[in-house]
């Protein structure tokens, strides 16, 4: 079996990185159940995910990690579920920031920060404080996240300002209409990683994906570690990204 180092290094001489990954952590519960344990014990070990991930992902030099955290239709849930993880979003936030600065990492947010309950939205706010001079990987968490709904609010913004005539309605490209949403300081994702398995988007960036490269591993999140994310890297690195164009157009 390869040397995990020697695997990571020859990911780094082959070149052809993503600039910006981003991930469905999807597998928590199941992974929980499969140990036989409450569903609270997956979101923990999958925080332990989080951590090696967004280290590998700086020491690959990735320029943006961004983790699907808490969507918006993750309220549903059981009351006592989204309690948790609220705590479990405040601890690990107060616990990982110091690393977070010593490794250079930026943390940014998407999504609206306004609906989480008081304590967590100050320790996320404090910590993007804290890290928001740092130049290296931006750790970009979608925090009560959905996709049609930012959107929805860039649309809505837009039409607010040809309302007001600061925008004529023939202005209106790809660039403009990206200026308003949540990503708006942020380059498309080059590659989409979703674990558990599961084909399907869930809300997630359906704007910005346009053109991304996506990978499914069958691994649950809370065992998906180094040589997954590895595996995921290798695979974009194989493939031909084309952008409507065909083969020979590329490679002139």
């Amino acid at each position: 079996m390869q040397d995990l180092n020697e695997y990571k290094q020859s990911i780094i001489q082959r070149g052809n990185l993503p600039r910006h990954v981003a991930i469905i952590m999807d597998g928590n519960g199941r992974w929980a159940k499969s140990q036989g344990k409450a569903r609270v014990s997956g979101h923990r070990e999958g925080v332990n995910s989080v951590r090696v991930i967004t280290e590998l992902a700086g020491e690959l030099g990735l320029k943006v990690l961004t983790l699907y955290t808490f969507s918006s239709e993750n309220w549903k849930r059981p009351r006592m579920e989204v309690s948790a993880l609220m705590n479990l979003l405040l601890d690990t936030i107060n616990r990982e920031v110091e690393d977070l600065d010593r490794n250079n990492v930026q943390l940014s947010i998407i999504g609206d920060l306004s609906s989480l309950p008081a304590a967590p939205r100050k320790g996320m706010q404090v910590a993007m404080d804290r890290l928001r001079k740092n130049t290296g990987l931006i750790l970009n968490l979608a925090l009560s996240y959905g996709s049609r709904q930012e959107i929805l609010s860039a649309v809505q913004a837009l039409a607010r300002e040809v309302q007001q005539g600061n925008i004529e309605p023939e202005a209106i490209d790809h660039a403009l209409f990206s200026r308003f949403l949540y990503t708006a300081d942020l380059p498309d994702p080059d590659l989409l990683i979703r674990t558990s398995g599961e084909f399907r988007l869930s809300n997630f960036l359906l704007y910005q994906l346009a053109y991304t490269e996506i990978y499914v591993s069958p691994v649950l999140w809370p065992a998906f570690r180094e040589c997954q994310f590895l595996d995921a890297i290798q695979a974009y690195q194989s493939r031909e990204r084309r952008f409507g164009k065909v083969s020979e157009q590329i490679k002139t």
